[in-house]
């Protein structure tokens, strides 16, 4: 089953490297890439939401699910599969960024990036909300397209990220609804 799947995936790879990679778009999918390097897009985003008080919640909802998110892929689940990248088991497959220094399954990009999207989807206005989920989507299709990713590994992340982004935000739902009650309760006496 396993092999079937790793054929699958390789396929993938080489069938986007000879088939849709560019030269003309190779700059803009590598930097769309680097948007998520260490989740720094996100972070800054969340910090500056955790400014206005009408998006704090957005802020610490990001927040929280990012950290749930590296928590589960980056601490556990990579070193647990030790998923190799592709670029060192598929050897027509050209690396279009730096090789990268941990291991492949899940894709820590897209979980950061679905993490955050998501709870900022729950939390900001529409449009942000589905801004926030069209760059998820692009950065994690772009760790495809610069062939450091597996698409399943892109798929784990995705899925991680989503579970992460829902408990980022019911987190954060239970964290303000509980000082809300003490602020009544404080009030009352």
């Amino acid at each position: 089953m396993f092999g079937v799947i790793q054929q699958i995936d390789e396929s993938i790879l080489l069938f986007i490297q000879e088939y849709i990679r560019q030269d003309w778009m190779d700059g803009f999918w590598t930097n769309i890439t680097h948007l998520g390097d260490g989740g720094i897009f996100w972070i800054a985003l969340a910090l500056i939401l955790l400014i206005p008080k009408q998006t704090r919640k957005a802020g610490v909802s990001a927040l929280l699910a990012m950290g749930i998110g590296a928590l589960i892929t980056n601490v556990a689940v990579k070193n647990i599969v030790a998923r190799i990248r592709p670029y060192d088991t598929i050897t027509e497959l050209i690396l279009l960024i730096e090789r990268q220094h941990d291991f492949s399954f899940p894709s820590g990009h897209t979980c950061a990036s679905f993490a955050a999207a998501c709870a900022l989807y729950r939390t900001l206005p529409r449009k942000w909300g589905i801004a926030c989920i069209a760059l998820a989507v692009l950065i994690a299709l772009s760790r495809l397209y610069v062939g450091v990713h597996y698409p399943t590994d892109v798929l784990g992340g995705a899925a991680v990220g989503i579970f992460a982004g829902w408990a980022g935000w019911k987190i954060q739902e239970i964290l303000r609804n509980r000082r809300i009650r003490k602020e009544d309760e404080q009030e009352g006496a």
